[in-house]
């Protein structure tokens, strides 16, 4: 039972990534980041989850290959997502193996539109139960990502640190485009794992956001950023109909004192939802977000995200869901 508690506090993870290195320039960058938020490029890892917890087995879906592409590991000893060369993006849905017990976290799907695909993220609850021996609630927040996200999850402790958001990029983009559609505004449910749902009282709404840093290690392997570009919207309002060509600006420098800047546009320091990214010795580490750059500045990290719920872990509006489509970062 310890072990079964373990890995259902595990799935609910979602939500920061780190600098992976790729050898390749910002144009070709751009372009698969844009070729890939098409969402046209489906494919599906099938996991049976361990018998302790009722073995279901479970499709996790990520937006590269075709949406017929189907992987099965029954002849397989590794079940970890490996990303193919030039695929940036990271659903969050993600394979855990803890003490052993295998089960997995399922919060993005293909959804049709139209002739092509679009993406769903989703708040959800999870239950696990097993006769006599387990009946857990986890909240699971949905979330697309650039960056990475290592398999298999191994563990529970700091789980807002398990997801490494960013890559290596020095361009200046003016914007992040998309299309979208929303409900949201679902009030927040507690589900640690650990006791029963819990209704909190306040509403809950998705969030999207592209940032870019200029980040570097101290000789300690302390990593420390500045915030170079900032755009960040949250969507309060449920939208029935597609918005196409929905567009956030990036401002560039300090913008606390700007007209539109709102509270969680801050940087990202002493928070819990504070970045983490793998230093040079190979440890995971929190980013120190000490300030505003220079309007001029140079980042050498992009950050792109789209979560349905801007809470931490374990916390989430039951029911929002953001319908994304076509993302485009604009040069």
């Amino acid at each position: 039972m310890r072990r079964a508690t373990k890995i259902l506090a595990t799935i609910s993870l979602l939500g920061t990534f780190s600098v992976i290195s790729f050898a390749q320039d910002n144009e070709a960058i751009v372009k698969k980041i844009n070729y890939y938020g098409t969402f046209d490029h489906w494919c599906v890892r099938e996991i049976k989850e361990s018998g302790l917890i009722g073995g279901k087995t479970k499709h996790l879906y990520e937006f590269y290959g075709t949406p017929t592409d189907t992987i099965r590991y029954e002849n397989k000893k590794s079940k970890a997502f490996k990303a193919p060369a030039g695929y940036y993006w990271r659903s969050n849905n993600v394979y855990a193996n803890v003490a052993g017990v295998e089960k997995c976290s399922v919060t993005d799907f293909p959804e049709k539109r139209g002739n092509g695909w679009c993406c769903r993220i989703e708040v959800a609850k999870a239950e696990v139960k097993v006769a006599g021996m387990l009946n857990m609630e986890v909240v699971c927040q949905g979330a697309l990502l650039v960056g990475n996200l290592p398999e298999p999850i191994k563990d529970t402790k700091d789980p807002m640190s398990k997801p490494l958001y960013g890559i290596p990029f020095t361009g200046r983009p003016t914007a992040l485009q998309f299309d979208y559609k929303a409900d949201v505004g679902h009030e927040v449910v507690r589900g640690t794992g650990f006791s029963k749902f819990k209704a909190m009282g306040y509403k809950d709404y998705p969030e999207a956001a592209i940032l870019l840093q200029k980040r570097w290690e101290d000789e300690n392997g302390n990593v420390h950023a500045l915030r170079v570009g900032t755009g960040v919207e949250r969507f309060t309002e449920s939208v029935s109909d597609w918005k196409n060509g929905h567009i956030i600006t990036v401002h560039y420098g300090d913008i606390t004192g700007k007209p539109f800047y709102k509270d969680y546009m801050q940087l990202l320091n002493g928070t819990p939802l504070d970045l983490h990214c793998i230093n040079s010795k190979g440890k995971n580490v929190r980013i120190i977000e000490e300030g505003w750059a220079a309007p001029d500045e140079e980042p050498n990290t992009l950050i792109i995200k789209f979560i349905a719920s801007y809470g931490e872990a374990f916390y989430g509006g039951v029911g929002n869901t953001l319908w994304i489509d076509n993302v485009k970062l604009i040069m």
